[in-house]
């Protein structure tokens, strides 16, 4: 609690920590619908096959001239099995006879037809340019959506892992700051990529410091406040997301054009990147890593900004330094990471807990990463994706303390996976209940995954549980790099990636109870606590505590 008592006397809740929470709110509202980009810069537009008859101008039209544009297309594209023009083959030779027969031809067979060898016709009645229109990403291309995606997610967790290591060893304030500069300019290079594998390389690189844009606010507000206020800056931090997400459907709504969608939310980075000098870098991390005069400095100009007039008569270098002594013998006395994995009961929470965040994060990522596979208008599916995660991040803390944390988990686990099951076999007409579905297994999903950060935290001793949440956060970069990586099963059925997605939130509903309640119970302060911990040890506790109260 040494940093505390220095916190105090800077102002552990002032105006310092509102415009710095303020601010990472901001930048993490336009940060966030980076992730997700690929719902609109590469979304599918409805097409077809280019044939002459229909899109040849310079072709003569006097034998065609009576015919209607339906008429040339039913002779011209053959259709699929929802009666529907095909969208990969076309008639070799227009095929007349259909006119007068007022449906299929039996002896049509796929030796009349051919591939879109001189291209295809988009629909721009939704979206002037994707990604998928600018380099003719279907039919046997279809797949290279999910490949951009997965690229950004393995581009995060290789960020998150080289970033996180930076930002312990050079400073929050500085990695961050260069983390948003990096996102704006490598995402406004990729408006103007010259071709698909441009685009990736420079997707992939930008993926690199986008987690840390969204995590390192976490860790400076949490550092800049004391524990009883920790919650706040986390919380606000996630209700960003969500709001990233619906901003990112209104301005896809208004910018219908990909390269102009990915510069507009990009180039405000560029200003955030200016605005994140102001921050103060974490006077925490500035004494444990023995720079006692900047830390100082620091907390004076927190104090100063919090208006606390007589700190800087406190915070001299002689009580900033026996502080650090005390910060440092935290530090020597922290259990090494193999000394963790050596505890086989603590070593087996972790695994626990690692498999339920990749299992919650497969089916989540596979949702918000693929809205057109739901149905109706994704503009609209993306704001209720965004404003059911935020109500349960708004709302579900403060139930917590009244319900079961393995039993909640297991239902709200198993309910996604049954919300993803029933509307993968739902045919896309049934275009309302498929969003229904999708949106109450999204709410569903964020629910769960509110009680899995309390039982977590719950779980975990004090002594590593910064060492853990390291851990955590790399299953939960696995989880997100796998599920559009799934994605691109689609073409051995389109079924196949949606099952997956179901299933994996159930295996988590499952392996939650693998895990002891914690509900009402005490927190773990040293591994030797989770080692000592069992079932019949906690009832011959409480027996023998009722008996000593009755004797007295």
């Amino acid at each position: 609690m040494a940093f505390d008592e220095l916190l105090d006397q800077a102002g552990t809740l002032g105006r310092f920590q509102i415009l710095q929470i303020a601010f990472f709110f901001v930048a993490s509202v336009i940060t966030y619908p980076h992730v997700l980009l690929e719902n609109f810069t590469a979304a599918t537009p409805e097409h077809r096959c280019w044939v002459p008859l229909l899109d040849n101008h310079t072709v003569s039209h006097n034998d065609t001239g009576i015919l209607s544009q339906d008429d040339l297309l039913r002779v011209s594209i053959p259709l699929d099995s929802n009666l529907k023009p095909e969208k990969c083959r076309r008639f070799i030779h227009p095929q007349w006879q259909l006119l007068h027969l007022n449906g299929t031809l039996s002896n049509i067979s796929e030796s009349d037809t051919e591939p879109c060898v001189d291209g295809w016709v988009y629909d721009q009645s939704y979206f002037l340019s994707t990604i998928v229109t600018e380099w003719d990403l279907v039919c046997d291309y279809q797949s290279q959506k999910s490949v951009v995606q997965t690229l950004f997610m393995s581009g995060s967790l290789l960020g998150s892992l080289i970033f996180g290591r930076l930002s312990d060893r050079y400073g929050r304030k500085l990695i961050y700051t260069w983390c948003l500069l990096l996102t704006a300019i490598l995402d406004t290079c990729t408006a103007f990529a010259p071709n698909f594998i441009i685009f990736c390389i420079l997707r992939f690189l930008a993926g690199f410091p986008v987690m840390n844009v969204l995590g390192n606010p976490v860790i400076l507000s949490s550092e800049w406040t004391v524990p009883r206020s920790q919650h706040i800056g986390v919380t606000l931090m996630l209700c960003a997301y969500s709001l990233g997400q619906m901003l990112l459907g209104g301005v896809a709504f208004a910018i219908r054009d990909w390269y102009t969608l990915q510069l507009v939310v990009s180039i405000p980075l560029f200003v955030c990147s200016l605005l994140s000098r102001w921050l103060v870098e974490s006077a925490r991390w500035l004494i444990t890593t023995n720079q006692l005069e900047e830390g100082m400095k620091a907390l004076a100009r927190v104090a100063h900004i919090n208006g606390k007039e007589n700190a800087e008569e406190i915070l001299t270098i002689e009580f900033v330094r026996s502080t650090a002594l005390e910060e440092l013998e935290k530090m020597r006395t922290a259990p090494l990471t193999f000394q963790i994995l050596r505890a086989a009961k603590l070593r087996m929470r972790i695994l626990y807990l690692g498999l339920v965040r990749l299992g919650a994060t497969v089916p989540f990522m596979g949702l918000v990463l693929n809205l057109q596979e739901v149905g109706g208008s994704i503009f609209l599916v993306q704001v209720l994706f965004g404003a059911f995660t935020l109500i349960p991040r708004c709302c579900i803390i403060f139930i917590t303390k009244h319900l079961g944390r393995r039993t909640s988990q297991s239902l709200l686990f198993f309910l996604v996976g049954l919300c993803m099951l029933i509307s993968t076999f739902l045919p896309k007409e049934m275009q309302t209940p498929r969003v229904a579905l999708a949106t109450l297994g999204i709410g569903a999903g964020s629910s769960a995954m509110v009680f899995f950060s309390v039982s977590a935290n719950e779980l975990i001793p004090t002594v590593c549980r910064s060492t853990f949440g390291g851990i955590n956060n790399l299953f939960s970069r696995i989880g997100a790099v796998l599920a559009p990586f799934l994605m691109t099963l689609v073409v051995y059925s389109p079924h196949l990636p949606w099952i997956m997605y179901g299933v994996f939130p159930m295996l988590s509903g499952l392996i939650v109870f693998c895990l002891p309640e914690t509900r009402n119970q005490p927190f773990p302060e040293t591994i030797q606590d989770v080692e000592n911990f069992s079932k019949d040890s906690r009832k011959v506790k409480k027996k023998n505590a009722s008996q000593k109260v009755t004797r007295f």
